[in-house]
């Protein structure tokens, strides 16, 4: 019986990590032009902040050594383009921001296309632009120590070639992932050979639980993590001023081959320091902050401090819109703070894996401490207002950030902002109920939708008065209203049509790259419905081959249909003789539960399989009908029991609805 391939890694978890979808331009419907109300707001952006402050400009330029070859583009060994910066080209240095796009956003966009080879600082490079993360390589004394390797072999491989002919060629002989996400490992076999690390020639650093989080993040809601990051990172969009304009972490996402090789060497101490190459590198976890699984380190000799993805020039997400579990802004502020105190008095340099460096002391303490800064408020001020009795939705409303923090470009929400940072706090501290019995059992939107245009006065009478609210700019309102009719009558293309219209004006609106590539795929998949495109294809065999053998058994779990299984019973004894490891599986009561290092005497089958051949069924290369004929598979006992239990399991599609309900029949596919 043949089982659908996992997709469980989001890029960014992307950031990364987010989306590698391919743009499809071409069936992208007609958009509007921005209205009188969105320029309203566009001149008044423009009023407020200090664009004529163009530091920011300077510091990103500083180093600059060469440009990306081939104009940035990237392909595979089969000739397919996997990342193409030209296709940003309309995003001009010194142009002025186009009437569809946040002009504070543009300004971010034109920041983040300044790609290329750049001089960090001595022995300190960065390739930038060639992936939506930054790879950093590091001259130690006998070879180079890669940072971060981007999100494909193909771009990371790139960059290694690009850097080189510019500088010595020397063997690379460490590799360091700052955290777990999959836009700083993604590329590793692009810049090392994975013989050379077993050899030992070639070292990998990670922090601690960098492995378990890299493979298991997204892997209990991956599917429903992809599909939501085709819209965070605009993948069906097209590439221009009324479509994507960028992540507002980096340019986009590449779609080449997702590696992953193990770490070597794991950084296991809250502070460690260890020689590499002839540098000090100064270790500090920051667990739980950006990443579930993230590290600073100090090299110092070089007095350079690298603060992975907690300290970039933008303010960034405590939630992602892709989902993900909360992160802890307290904690992030506080290992800011750490930093500062710890290498803030000698330090000379400051580099991260997206965005640009900074040089000076001076400088590079001021942006730490507004990081440092911009964090803990998010933490303390909801939480401020919760403790009065406030909500969510109002108390991210209410937030007016202090003008510090409000003026300063790197604090700017071009990736998260601080109304879903704030709601993210409180569902942190509070959970989703608000405290109002009103609010603890409402009716799911399918239903509600019915029952609010009824008592509108029916969907004609709705659309009439949300005509009348779009036409006084108030967007919000018809994306929130509208939404009612278009969920109880999908059907309805009028609805649909205003509803995009409104989502649309919102997306230009948008300061966040994330917001606004929300707000204008909803808008697309409103005027033309959901359309299949090349999903992402995170589960690499790297990714598969490192997955634990307790994760796929709970991934299992997961997708049995309790309906399906009914009240059978069944226990299943499993044998890995590779791996030498024994589970008992056991299905009773609707769960799937499982238990490493047993054999029970009860199970109706024991089921013999090599760890290789699950990997390989998993990636769709075999199926278990055909390592059952060939005698990978043994089964002794009931030999149905194996097919019973996979005729339960649902598989899942990538392309759900999100702007329009899911249909009901879904739920037992």
């Amino acid at each position: 019986m043949t089982t659908p391939k996992l997709r469980f890694l989001t890029i960014c978890s992307f950031a990364a990590a987010g989306g590698v979808l391919l743009s499809s331009a071409a069936s992208f419907a007609q958009p509007n032009p921005a209205t009188s109300y969105t320029q309203e707001k566009y001149e008044e952006l423009i009023k407020t902040l200090p664009f004529s402050n163009t530091q920011s400009f300077d510091d990103a330029k500083e180093g600059f050594i060469a440009p990306l070859p081939n104009e940035g583009k990237v392909t595979n060994a089969q000739g397919r383009v996997v990342y193409d910066l030209n296709n940003y080209a309309f995003i001009m240095q010194g142009s002025v921001a186009p009437e569809t796009v946040n002009p504070s956003l543009w300004r971010q966009s034109q920041l983040t296309m300044l790609g290329g080879l750049y001089k960090v600082d001595e022995r300190i490079y960065q390739v930038r632009s060639a992936d939506l993360s930054n790879v950093t390589f590091i001259e130690g004394e006998t070879g180079i120590i890669v940072i971060d390797p981007l999100i494909s072999e193909e771009t990371a491989s790139y960059a290694l070639d690009f850097y080189f002919s510019h500088r010595p060629k020397k063997p690379v002989i460490a590799v360091i992932y700052t955290h777990s996400h999959v836009d700083h490992y993604g590329g590793v076999r692009g810049v090392v050979d994975e013989a050379d690390v077993k050899s030992g020639a070639v070292k990998i650093y990670a922090p601690d639980g960098f492995l378990d989080h890299a493979v298991s993040e997204n892997v209990m809601a991956g599917n429903a993590m992809s599909r939501r990051a085709s819209y965070m990172y605009g993948n069906i969009l097209p590439a221009n001023p009324q479509g994507q304009v960028g992540a507002g972490l980096g340019p986009t996402t590449s779609s080449g081959t997702i590696t992953l090789i193990p770490p070597t060497n794991v950084i296991k101490d809250r502070r460690e320091t260890l020689e590499i190459d002839g540098l000090t590198f100064m270790f500090q976890l920051t667990p739980d902050s950006e990443a579930p699984s993230e590290m600073f380190f100090y090299i110092k000799e070089l007095n350079a401090l690298c603060t992975a993805e907690n300290a970039t020039h933008t303010l960034h997400n405590t939630y992602s819109l892709r989902g993900a579990r909360i992160r802890n802004p307290l904690d992030w502020s506080k290992y800011i703070n750490e930093a500062i105190y710890e290498f803030g008095k000698d330090v000379k340099v400051q580099f991260a894996p997206h965005h640009w460096s900074l040089k000076g002391r001076e400088k590079i303490i001021e942006h730490l401490e507004v990081q440092r800064d911009l964090y803990r408020y998010i933490n303390d001020q909801p939480l401020r207002l919760a403790n009065h009795g406030f909500r969510m939705v109002e108390i991210a409303e209410m937030l007016k950030m202090p003008k510090k923090l409000e003026t300063t470009w790197s604090a700017r929400g071009y990736y998260g902002s601080v109304n879903h940072d704030a709601k993210s706090t409180y569902v942190k501290y509070l959970g989703w109920f608000n405290g109002n019995p009103a609010t603890l059992h409402p009716y799911p939107e399918r239903i509600a939708g019915a029952k609010y245009v009824e008592f509108m006065g029916g969907a004609d009478a709705l659309l009439q008065q949300a005509q009348k609210s779009y036409d006084a700019g108030d967007y919000r309102w018809v994306a929130q209203v509208v939404n009612h009719l278009v969920f109880a009558e999908p059907d309805n293309q009028d609805a649909k049509n205003l509803q995009a219209d409104a989502l649309e004006q919102l997306g230009y609106q948008a300061e966040s790259g994330p917001w606004r590539n929300f707000y204008l795929s909803g808008a697309k998949e409103l005027r033309e419905g959901v359309k299949p495109e090349e999903a992402p294809d995170t589960a690499s065999p790297d990714t598969i081959r490192a997955m634990d053998l307790s994760l796929m058994f709970d991934y299992t779990a997961l997708r049995l249909n309790a309906e399906k299984a009914g009240e059978s019973e069944m226990v299943l004894n499993w044998k890995f003789p590779d791996t030498n490891q024994e589970y008992v599986v056991e299905l009773q009561n609707g769960a799937l539960s499982h238990i490493e290092g047993y054999q029970s005497d009860k199970a109706d089958a024991t089921i013999s399989i090599n760890r290789e051949t699950i990997n390989n069924i998993i990636l769709g290369q075999e199926t278990f009908d055909g390592a059952s004929k060939s005698g990978d598979l043994k089964i002794e006992g009931d030999q149905d029991k194996l097919k019973e239990l996979l005729s339960m399991l649902d598989s899942f599609d990538f392309w759900f609805n999100i702007v329009t309900p899911v249909p009901l029949d879904k739920a037992n596919q």
